[in-house]
């Protein structure tokens, strides 16, 4: 199976003097969940902004479907090819969950026929309930807001979901809830997940593991 997405020999630095990654060279493929560790400082987040489209490529290529990001239309691939999952959620707080989502139908697929129904379809997916999902954002727990941040992920159709710390500010419970979530939606919708996080619990369940170490991978 050709990767999905792939990196090669990609590099970046902030002040084109101290590298945060070097060399990165990595393949993803769909139906498989990605977990990518190291330490505060390691470039993590900075991998991920670069997969996603965020930020700008200094040296190396990233390859979706085999074309060059830096041939594609970013807003294009940010829109409709990566969905991302924040740890701090980034929901519109004077929105309801069902809201959210359909708003993001609305700019991402505004041809849908039946938004509305649509979101509550993501959302009764990803474990929300019917009566949860007309309350505003901040009477969710955190576990219900992440739940609702991955069904807005979801909404783009995305073939990839990145995803920043998603089990950060989560009780064990709940975490292992949300792993499980993303575990079904690689294995059974094939998407292909990558996740970055401390946590060694999704460490655990993560079907390939990458550290990064001082900007550069290995698998130890």
């Amino acid at each position: 199976m050709s990767p999905i997405l792939k990196t090669t020999n990609l590099s970046f630095s902030y002040d084109k003097i101290h590298p945060v990654l070097q060399d990165i060279n990595l393949e993803f493929e769909k139906g498989t969940v990605y977990g990518i560790f190291g330490k505060s400082g390691a470039g993590k987040s900075t991998l991920l902004s670069l997969l996603a489209g965020l930020e700008k490529i200094e040296k190396g290529c990233i390859f979706y479907q085999e074309k060059d990001l830096a041939e594609r239309n970013l807003d294009y691939y940010r829109c409709h090819d990566v969905g991302i999952v924040f740890q701090a959620y980034n929901l519109l707080p004077q929105l309801t969950a069902i809201e959210n989502v359909v708003l993001s139908i609305e700019l991402n697929n505004p041809k849908e026929k039946n938004k509305e129904k649509k979101a509550r379809s993501l959302l009764q997916k990803v474990g929300i309930r019917d009566e949860v999902m007309n309350h505003k954002i901040l009477k969710l727990s955190g576990g219900e807001q992440q739940r609702v941040a991955i069904a807005r992920a979801l909404s783009y159709h995305a073939d990839i979901i990145l995803a920043d710390e998603p089990t950060g500010n989560l009780d064990p419970d709940t975490e292992d809830d949300i792993i499980r979530l993303f575990l079904d939606i690689a294995h059974k919708e094939g998407k292909c997940v990558i996740i970055i996080s401390h946590s060694r619990e999704v460490k655990k369940h993560v079907d390939v593991c990458y550290h990064l170490v001082h900007g550069k991978i290995t698998t130890k």
